[in-house]
């Protein structure tokens, strides 16, 4: 009779790094009968070809224990199982969905819209792609009972179409597209209900599931010091956006800070919001309504917001403590912008290019300044641009098998604006161009640049110039059994030149540049590679899935004076591996343990870092603009 004792060290041997952590979390697995239980379900499963990788992990003889522990009826085997979910879900199955979101439903088009279905699933248990699934267990009852779903009224604010109302191009899929990218719903289905539809009218179907929208966190930092956070970014169902964090026991003379935020979606997607913060010698009021170009046939689109902030400017002379000069201000910002529409010459099919114009006024006004080079200004911007869009549909990008838009096109804009000053008038100039593609064969590649600079009119002197470049590059999905992974590559540029002396330089620490690195240096040029590979095993962990990471990051920052080329400096660098967990139907979805290595660097050079981090370090750029707006230094 063999025994096989599922040990720390075996399963490290099975296991790449720390993925083998997490699955012997607990004792309850410690020992496997010889020949685990057999279900008729699981001798239905197929069998897949095993290779040297799946041989490496041993993997169908880990899941298959680990499965069978969950079927014992002892008190070990039921949390075990509480723990563990090992269903086969039909979402999970990649591919399934990847299309292109155009023409899906063209011989519905000028269809009278007959009758709208709405059916809004709570966050647990639930499944927009599989009708039969329930709420398994006490936990995901529990956690559905403490949650409101989102209204019906909420889903039909972000619907493109109306009943008694044509059904134009391309609504139902861009509809679809917009109830994903809500922060308060995981996923979403819209569909034509085939069985009823006539040839002049039909009925729409609509499946929503939504996130767990309630959340907080608790950071402690010290005795006496620490940080409070809680959100809830769908408020009663309706939507609605509540964040705030509190930290206190700071050492500073104001011993806490607080910054606070309220947003309230609007008909017609228009948006408002409100916004605090205070903290030692910042204080800042914010208020503000917007709409963007949320779809490819928004003609309209703009925003107006008032923002009032008192800041206070450290100063630090010799021999004296530092003090502290007010600076305090107010910004009006509005601007207003127009699609058009583009001759499309394939009969019946919409052309998706764009023609957009649009314009933007920025008043700073100083009410009190530390010194003349803080002054009253009026901006004035135009831009005119030319984008393209389409959306492919995708999964295991930056979730855990849930439906994911990815955005491709096109993008050339030109920003021409006059800066009325207190100094000198300035003319400014910026030129914008990206464009991205994606397939199941090669993958997604981004690239895009984008150069901007002040003129002063007297002497023709260029002033705050910047020149950007941004290529983000992610490899098909690799299958081994159930695990796949996929390769990110990132590369991002900001080269400055004629800055002023009393701007913030750019930062390399975090999103910025290496993740989990700490450190105030900053520069007039940086350039930044990422590099990572993100593995998603079948494994679910209380709700949580489970995928293993590996970073490798690179900087390298100009911080001399005069210095606009930041490579005749040695880059700092970072490497790294550990876990992301992500749950995919509560507001704060993706939580990442990580253990850094940094060679060097301005604190703790040539150490070691365990954090963690709730933000996605990737993201997808949309082909499309709103506001004209100067190339951002930070």
């Amino acid at each position: 009779m063999n025994r096989c004792v599922w040990s720390v060290p075996v399963l490290l041997r099975r296991l790449p790094g720390l993925l083998a952590l997490l699955l012997v979390a607990g004792s309850a697995w410690a020992q496997q009968p010889t020949k685990p239980v057999v279900t008729d379900s699981m001798r239905t499963q197929p069998e897949t070809r095993r290779d040297s990788l799946r041989r490496r992990f041993d993997q169908e003889r880990l899941l298959t224990g680990l499965k069978a522990y969950t079927r014992r009826k002892t008190i070990a085997g039921k949390a075990a199982s509480a723990i563990f979910n090992f269903t086969e879900r039909k979402e999970d199955q990649v591919g399934i969905d990847v299309e292109l979101l155009d023409r899906q439903f063209d011989q519905h088009n000028y269809k009278i819209v007959r009758r709208i279905d709405i059916r809004a699933l709570d966050a647990f248990g639930y499944s927009v792609s599989d009708p039969t699934r329930q709420p398994r267990n006490i936990l995901e009852r529990t956690g559905n009972s403490l949650h409101v779903t989102t209204s019906r009224a909420r889903v039909r604010q972000l619907l493109l179409f109306r009943v008694g109302e044509e059904l134009a191009p391309q609504a139902l899929t861009e509809s679809e597209r917009l109830l994903r990218q809500t922060d308060e719903l995981l996923d979403a289905r819209v569909f034509v209900d085939e069985e009823t539809t006539t040839q002049d009218s039909v009925d729409i179907r609509i499946i929503t599931k939504d996130v767990f929208s309630i959340g907080g966190s608790f950071e402690l930092r010290d005795v006496g010091a620490g940080v409070i956070a809680a959100r809830d970014v769908n408020f009663l169902g309706q939507g609605h956006q509540i964040n705030n964090r509190f930290e206190y026991g700071r050492t500073e003379p104001q011993s806490w800070s607080y910054e606070g935020s309220y947003v309230v979606p609007f008909r017609n997607f228009i948006n408002g919001q409100v916004r605090y913060r205070n903290e030692f010698q910042y204080e800042e009021k914010a208020i503000g309504f917007s709409r963007d170009f949320y779809s490819l046939n928004t003609r309209y689109a703009g925003a107006v917001s008032l923002r009032s902030s008192r800041q206070g400017i450290a100063v630090n002379l010799p021999d004296r403590p530092t003090f502290y000069l007010p600076s305090n201000y107010s910004i009006r910002d509005a601007w207003l912008g127009r699609s058009f529409r583009l001759r499309s010459y394939d009969l019946g099919y919409e052309n998706p290019a764009r023609l957009i114009v649009s314009g933007r006024v920025l008043n700073t006004e100083y009410t009190a300044r530390p010194n003349p080079d803080y002054f009253n200004s009026t901006v004035v911007l135009g831009t005119v641009g030319y984008s393209v869009r389409r959306y492919y549909k995708d999964k295991y990008l930056f979730g855990f098998g849930r439906t994911e838009d990815i955005p491709t096109g096109t993008l050339l804009s030109l920003t021409a604006g006059y800066d009325f000053n207190d100094q000198a008038n300035r003319h400014y100039y910026a030129l914008r161009a990206a464009t991205g593609g994606f397939s199941m064969r090669n993958g997604y590649l981004y690239l895009s640049g984008e150069f901007g600079s002040y003129v002063r009119q007297r002497d023709k002197d260029w002033q705050q110039g910047l020149l950007s470049t941004e290529v983000l590059y992610f490899t098909r999905l690799y299958h081994t059994g159930n695990w796949q992974w996929r390769h990110f590559f990132w590369n991002r540029s900001a080269l400055g030149f004629n800055r002023r002396a009393d701007e913030q330089g750019l930062l390399i620490d975090g999103n910025r540049g290496l993740r989990g690195f700490e450190s105030d240096m900053r520069g007039t040029s940086r350039f930044v590679l990422n590099y990572e590979t993100t593995v998603f095993t079948p494994v679910s962990f209380l709700g949580f899935r489970v995928a293993g990471v590996a970073f490798v990051d690179a900087a390298w920052l100009a911080t001399k004076p005069g210095q606009e080329l930041p490579f005749r400096n040695t880059p700092y660098t970072g490497f790294g591996l550990g876990l992301r967990l992500r749950n995919e139907y509560i507001a704060v979805r993706t939580v990442q343990l990580l253990l850094g290595f940094y060679p060097r660097g301005q604190t703790n050079p040539g150490g070691f870092r365990i954090f963690e981090n709730a933000r996605p370090y990737y993201g997808f750029s949309d082909f499309n603009f709103a506001q004209p707006n100067t190339v951002r230094y930070e």
